[in-house]
């Protein structure tokens, strides 16, 4: 392949890859044998404000390198301060070294990606928050309890536990979510333990409400 077939292949590749994707990618075909890499065929030139005959680089400089491998995945700012991802490509054969340049600004989506943040931003998980708060609500009356009993719960014995239970059925605790596994740990006792004394509660209403009646 000779210096203007490799041309015509690698600009018709550099037109492809800039229609496919979009206005935002530049690509650029380079003549690498001039020290100054002028350019010959260039799309999406206002990615970077560079048109052919170009002797600067992406970044708006121009300095005379010798790019004898391939760069890929830069970050180079454009002189009008756009992002881009840069990639620069070394073709070489007898009578040719040309580059292909591809140029991508990213700019837009790093607006996007600050709102998206920005959207998705949350404090805590709804489970830990709700959790959080009626955890908080049953340590309350789970200590009110314990203070009316006047013992420390590794002290109690049965009867005093049911008076716990007692008083915090009086206070509706249970209707806090979790409130039973969170009244066993912290009494000691299993949770079947916790629906049993419950049980033995229920089981003596009828016989307090008769024993009103009566009186």
């Amino acid at each position: 392949m000779n210096r203007e077939e490799a041309f015509a292949a690698l600009d018709r590749i550099a037109k492809g890859v800039a229609e496919m994707f979009g206005s935002n990618c530049e690509t650029i075909i380079h003549d690498l044998a001039d020290p100054l890499h002028p350019i010959l065929s260039i799309y999406n030139g206002h990615v970077s404000g560079r048109a052919v005959g170009s002797t600067l680089d992406v970044t708006g400089l121009e300095e005379d390198l010798y790019l004898d491998t391939d760069m890929v995945n830069l970050l180079a700012v454009t002189p009008s301060g756009q992002q881009t991802k840069s990639a620069t490509f070394s073709i070489k054969g007898d009578d040719y070294h040309l580059g292909f340049g591809i140029n991508y600004d990213f700019t837009a989506l790093t607006y996007a990606n600050r709102v998206l943040l920005d959207l998705m931003h949350t404090e805590v998980d709804f489970h830990s928050a709700m959790y959080k708060a009626r955890e908080t609500g049953i340590s309350d009356l789970l200590d009110e309890a314990i203070l009316r009993v006047g013992k420390p719960a590794r002290e109690m014995n049965k009867a005093d536990r049911l008076r716990v239970i007692e008083r915090l059925k009086e206070l509706d605790a249970f209707s806090y979510r979790r409130a039973v596994p969170y009244v066993a740990s912290h009494l000691g006792v299993s949770r079947y333990t916790i629906y049993k004394y419950l049980d033995e509660l229920r089981e003596r209403e009828p016989a307090a409400q008769e024993n009103e009646e009566e009186t």
